[in-house]
């Protein structure tokens, strides 16, 4: 069905990752290709004076083992890769230069905050150039 295909988990919901990479995976071409994503939000200037000045590079590393882990855990064949930045512009940046097929993105159920989806996901669905799929994850 897809050849590329980019999966955007965030470490905050794990748990959730083994289960939208099974369904990568039953969607995957032979021979396709999964990668599997995560995003590490830039630290505003204001905020970033206080911190430790190798936090974000810190904070990649520590998503890469983490998302490596994940990955090995599944069984699953999948490249593993790390951006930082706006999640919604990564990911469809990753989408881009991957030249994906498709994006699968997890939003949780809506509420009146969002009443919709969630706003990267929304972000990534009215953006992208490829098709996105939307996984709903129960708060």
């Amino acid at each position: 069905m897809y050849r590329k295909i980019i999966v955007a988990i965030a470490l905050g919901g794990i748990e959730k990752g083994e289960q939208i990479l099974r369904k990568a995976a039953s969607l995957l071409d032979e021979g396709g290709e999964i990668v599997a994503l995560n995003v590490v939000e830039d630290v505003p200037t204001y905020v970033a004076i206080e911190l430790p000045a190798n936090m974000v590079e810190d904070a990649m590393k520590d998503s890469r083992e983490r998302l490596g882990a994940l990955v090995a855990a599944t069984g699953i064949t999948a490249a593993v890769e790390i951006r930082n930045g706006p999640p919604a512009k990564a990911i469809i940046t990753a989408a881009e230069s991957h030249n994906a097929d498709l994006i699968i993105v997890a939003s949780h159920v809506p509420d009146f905050s969002n009443y919709f989806i969630g706003a990267t996901a929304d972000r990534v669905v009215r953006h992208a150039k490829c098709s996105v799929l939307v996984d709903r994850q129960k708060l």
